[in-house]
């Protein structure tokens, strides 16, 4: 019996946890079903190596961005900058970008300045927009909504965990929500039960390895191939089969990263 197909729709390949074992781990994903993996550039002057990673090995695609805990430590992108580099053809998604004010909040001007380049970006070339928020519920709604009411654009709220009221907000613009390994944590029953009342094929799955490893594996180095771990639950969650619950958020990946789907090697 054939493995399902499920993607990781972001995790951090870049990252040096996982300089000694590239290749295997993303074999090791391969052979858990994680077909495709989207790698996020998280400062714009580590793109050539993000994108370097995204080259060498055929199931990985990139998305680059200013992450918002680095935005006062990182030169303002701008626009132009961040459409130069969708040109590659891998390079499916601007961000991650957003706004975090649980660890950086006195950045908070310039990382509302950085999102708005961001979603420019985003509005100008068609990709869909990573977000990133923490402890900015109120701003991010306000700034994704008027953005959006001004120009729409394709968006996913990266390893959601915010309120319910800012889930629906998303969900109100067709944004997509991505269940990370925190939804799988056993304190963690009222985030289930917020994403229970998304529609099921507004939904992703992802690591955001090496962080946030979901049990069995919690508290140790996380990796593509874990998002199954994830998906199991998420299938829980909405009442699927495991296989039905891959099939979907595959489905909605695409839907969403329709740059990615299109690509052929």
């Amino acid at each position: 019996m054939s493995t399902p197909q499920i993607v990781d729709s972001h995790c951090h390949l870049d990252f040096p946890d996982f300089d000694e074992e590239r290749a295997d781990v993303i074999n090791r994903a391969v052979a858990a079903g994680v077909t495709r993996m989207v790698t996020i550039c998280t400062k714009l002057r580590n793109e050539p190596q993000v994108r370097a990673i995204a080259e060498t090995y055929t199931p990985v695609f990139y998305a680059a961005g200013t992450h918002p805990m680095s935005a006062a430590d990182e030169p303002l992108a701008t626009v132009d900058d961040l459409i130069a580099l969708t040109q590659h053809p891998k390079m499916v998604g601007i961000g991650e970008s957003g706004l975090d004010y649980h660890y950086t909040a006195e950045s908070a001007d310039i990382q509302k300045q950085s999102l708005r380049v961001h979603v420019q970006a985003a509005q100008e070339t068609g990709l869909p927009l990573i977000i990133h928020n923490r402890a900015s519920d109120d701003d991010m709604a306000a700034i994704l909504g008027a953005a959006h009411k001004e120009k729409p654009f394709k968006c996913v709220m990266h390893c959601f965990s915010s309120s319910a009221e800012l889930a629906r907000t998303a969900l109100d613009h067709g944004f997509y929500l991505s269940m990370s390994g925190i939804a799988t944590f056993p304190k963690s029953q009222e985030l289930r039960d917020i994403f229970a009342t998304a529609p099921v094929d507004r939904i992703l799955v992802e690591t955001d390895s090496p962080y946030l490893a979901p049990p069995p594996h919690r508290g140790r180095r996380n990796e593509p191939a874990y998002t199954a771990h994830t998906a199991k639950v998420g299938a829980e969650v909405f009442g699927l089969s495991y296989e039905d619950f891959a099939a979907q958020t595959t489905a909605n990946f695409e839907r969403l990263f329709d740059k990615a789907a299109g690509w052929t090697p």
